[in-house]
């Protein structure tokens, strides 16, 4: 897909753009195939130690996992994409349709941000809530001051589609303008209540299939999930390779190169290793930009 002239004007001035029809049912299916096996192997296991009592095999893919949370929260341990280290969840950081939007973002020479999540948002009736609201945020805020020169595109795909209902973002379009906004820790790193840009906050609804793109100083937030569904997403960020991440302890890698395409990393197991180091090499590290609320 080429984005036009209009989305790429609006990525520039507002610094958020909706694009819906970027992924295809093709795209999701082996990362989804590849959750459901790890789900049902982690419910049996948590079957088997007593701390559940029904495994819900029965349930859809965006029920089964809030099921069994309501359970037993330690579902979730685990489950982001550094920790689990899938498959087809690396072949998904490669996916070219993905990959052709970013291009006209970013350029050619694209590597993939160690910041990448996988996140199942649970009903908000279901477990102790801290799941519900996520705080005003950039992800500037989330980085080192290494990558204020780096430039970051946050890609940001639900595996459902993602309506107000069930938990979509809140962004400030045009606030990335501002820069970086710093941080506190309330609730979770949040930019600082005083220097919240007044601006009417667009709701960031998005198709399965579809992207919210963001600059690294764009504010969002994620609303509570008021639906009987997991509100599923992949959370990931790509820059121009060769620029700092602001997480140098963890692995970083091209995905995409016209220039030296010989310098893609194609290697699973690799990636895996690399994966397993950083984490040891980033325990006790601090990688938020936040302040405490008593220097303001």
């Amino acid at each position: 897909m080429r984005l036009t002239e209009s989305q790429l004007r609006t990525f520039r001035e507002d610094g958020v753009l909706i694009a819906p029809h970027i992924l295809t049912h093709d795209d999701f299916a082996p990362v989804q195939d590849e959750l459901e096996q790890w789900i049902d192997a982690r419910a049996h296991d948590l079957l088997t130690q007593g701390k559940i009592t029904n495994l819900h095999a029965a349930a859809p893919f965006d029920q089964r996992i809030a099921l069994l949370f309501d359970q037993c929260p330690d579902i979730v341990q685990g489950i982001d994409i550094m920790h689990l280290r899938g498959r087809a969840m690396f072949a998904f950081l490669h996916n070219q349709n993905l990959l052709d939007v970013v291009e006209q973002l970013i350029g050619p020479e694209i590597t993939c941000n160690p910041i990448q999540h996988l996140r199942p948002k649970m009903p908000s009736s279901v477990g102790n809530g801290k799941h519900e609201l996520v705080p005003w945020h950039q992800d500037a805020g989330v980085t080192m001051e290494d990558a204020d020169s780096s430039d970051i595109v946050t890609c940001w795909m639900p595996m459902c589609d993602a309506t107000r209902e069930v938990g979509c973002m809140e962004v400030l379009p045009g606030a990335s303008k501002l820069g970086h906004l710093e941080h506190v820790s309330l609730g979770g790193s949040t930019i600082r209540p005083d220097l919240l840009p007044n601006i009417t906050p667009l709701c960031a609804e998005c198709p399965r299939g579809g992207a919210v793109f963001m600059t690294k100083y764009t504010p969002h937030r994620g609303l509570p999930n008021q639906s009987t569904r997991v509100r599923w997403t992949i959370d990931l960020r790509f820059q121009k390779t060769g620029t700092p991440t602001g997480r140098p302890q963890h692995p970083d890698f091209p995905v995409r190169s016209k220039a030296q395409p010989e310098s893609v990393t194609r290697d699973y197991d690799l990636w895996r290793r690399r994966w397993a180091d950083g984490l040891e090499r980033g325990k006790g590290v601090q990688m938020h930009r936040v302040v405490e609320m008593k220097t303001m």
